[in-house]
């Protein structure tokens, strides 16, 4: 079998993890080098589009909450 290999993509929970070990500059060389083979760039522009939008609802909330 000569054919071209799949990549295998990850998980939307190893993708989140993935982004919160990144927050805190955190990473192994070879968990860094799995994440390079498996996570896509629409992967971490979606993540990254979440976690703004859990990050301004949280402010929002606890703005109203204390105000």
């Amino acid at each position: 079998m000569t054919g071209p290999q799949e990549k295998k993509k990850a998980s939307a929970l190893r993708t989140a993890r993935t982004m919160l070990w990144a927050l805190l500059g955190v990473r192994k060389g070879s968990e860094y080098q799995k994440d390079v083979e498996s996570i896509t760039a629409l992967q971490v522009v979606v993540g990254g589009l979440v976690a703004i939008v859990v990050l301004v609802a949280g402010l929002i909330l606890i703005v109203n909450w204390i105000v």
